[in-house]
């Protein structure tokens, strides 16, 4: 038997597990390879995402500083209230045209005693240099408080927008020999007034309170109408969707018979999950605002698209939930005396929260990042008012959404506007990454393990 087990020299014999075979080689070798193919993938992912992320960071992070110019201002009597009535009526009379020609005349002046001039710069040119979003902030200023007048205050307004960008990199002075909005006399000028601490780069809190704005005036375009649109609707959407969603799920995991009606429902909820936003658009088109007339471009509009769109996700996610929860709680609690919905609610409901709560967060997430069905809504709209508040019915308003304010700016000309959306979608992955950790902190911090 000894003899037959082993060759004449001692050897294992061919078919021996420890004796690597053909076979063998092969099938470890297919291993490896989908080892690599796999290793692979993930390098090939990270690496798209990392330029991605380091495309936007380079491109938006600049929208986050702002160029301003800070100058002396006499608001002339004889300009702003000739009739020396300080009535709001007369100072009404002096449009925004009268105040840019006064703060023309007037930074003209401050250069000038500072010494800070450039041949071949006009006052004209001079003038140029701030935003022409300033004219209507010094009169807003001037009609709120008329005891101004006749006063000379420190006034801190926006750069043009050619000369933000300028400090930011992003013009050059060959740049400006072909752009008729800067001329390289006036780039020569801005580097006189930042040396002389007259224009300064500071943080950009306008980015986020500050409405959109035209084309002439890029540098004071915000967010502020687009994050109050966004809040409303995730607002209307939570309450719309969490309780509709939590209450089917709970009716098709608990109380519905199991026959081919539910068996549909089932299947169709699953269908609608995977139906393409853009469609939900379109019924939002053809329902909410050419049937019901309700208010286009208005947050309410929105909430009900991004609910129906939403549901689908949050009933999936929710019944996943409570099918986790173990059989023994249920037989348990029927077996002291409770009754089906007070097993439902007072023993499954806060056992599958967690899991109700991190789908829910999640399905706002996706929500939040949506533009197609709010394009077909009207929300692409220019919206430069905030929406009143809540309770003045601030839903039916205009509004615009973060989505859809990033692909405004990026659909415009103007590389001050690009930057501006490269700057929203930073601030828009900001709030998905905290969404997203938040749910993650929720199912950790809850969750039970059987």
């Amino acid at each position: 038997m000894t003899h037959a087990m082993h060759d004449s020299d001692g050897a294992r014999p061919k078919g021996s597990m420890f004796v690597e075979d053909a076979h063998t080689r092969r099938r470890n070798r297919a291993e490896a390879r989908f080892r690599l193919y796999g290793l692979a993938a993930v390098t090939i992912s990270l690496v798209v995402l990392a330029v991605m992320l380091i495309t936007i960071f380079s491109d938006g992070v600049s929208s986050f500083r702002q160029a301003s110019v800070t100058f002396d201002v006499t608001l002339e009597e004889e300009a702003l209230d000739p009739e020396e009535t300080r009535e709001r009526s007369d100072l009404m009379r002096v449009t925004t045209i009268g105040y840019g020609n006064l703060l023309g005349r007037q930074l003209n002046a401050y250069l000038e005693r500072r010494g800070l001039t450039v041949e071949g710069v006009s006052d004209r040119d001079v003038a140029a240099l701030i935003s022409r979003d300033a004219p209507a902030q010094l009169r807003d200023m001037v009609l709120a408080d008329p005891s101004l007048i006749g006063e000379t205050i420190s006034f801190k307004v926006l750069a043009q927008g050619r000369i933000d960008g300028y400090l930011k990199g992003r013009v050059t002075r060959d740049s400006a020999l072909r752009d008729v909005n800067i001329s390289p006399e006036q780039l020569e000028l801005a580097d006189l007034m930042r040396e002389a601490g007259v224009l300064t780069v500071g943080f950009n809190w306008g980015f986020f309170t500050l409405p959109d704005a035209s084309d002439q005036r890029p540098e004071a375009a915000g967010l502020g109408v687009a994050l109050i649109g966004s809040a409303y609707m995730m607002l209307l959407v939570l309450v719309m969707c969490l309780p509709l969603g939590v209450a089917a799920s709970i009716y098709l995991e608990e109380f519905a018979p199991r026959n081919r009606w539910t068996d549909l429902i089932e299947v169709n909820i699953s269908n609608l999950a995977a139906v393409p936003s853009i469609v939900y658009g379109i019924l939002g088109l053809a329902v909410f605002i050419n049937f019901m007339a309700l208010p286009l471009s208005s947050p309410l509009v929105g909430a009900l698209v991004l609910t129906l769109m939403t549901l689908p996700t949050v009933i999936i996610a929710t019944r996943a939930a409570i099918r986790a929860v173990p059989p023994s709680i249920r037989d348990a609690a029927l077996g002291v005396g409770a009754s089906k919905i007070q097993t439902v609610f007072h023993h499954v409901l806060p056992q599958a929260a967690p899991g109700i709560l991190t789908g829910t967060i999640l399905g706002l997430a996706n929500a939040l990042g949506e533009t197609a069905p709010l394009l077909l809504i009207g929300m692409v709209a220019f919206v430069d008012n905030y929406p009143a508040s809540p309770l003045e019915g601030g839903f039916l308003d205009p509004a615009t959404a973060l989505p859809v304010q990033v692909y405004g700016w990026a659909s415009r000309a103007d590389a001050a506007f690009i930057e501006r959306s490269a700057g929203a979608i930073i601030v828009l992955l900001a709030f998905l990454f905290a969404m997203n950790i938040i749910a993650i902190i929720l199912r950790r911090r809850f969750e039970r393990r059987w």
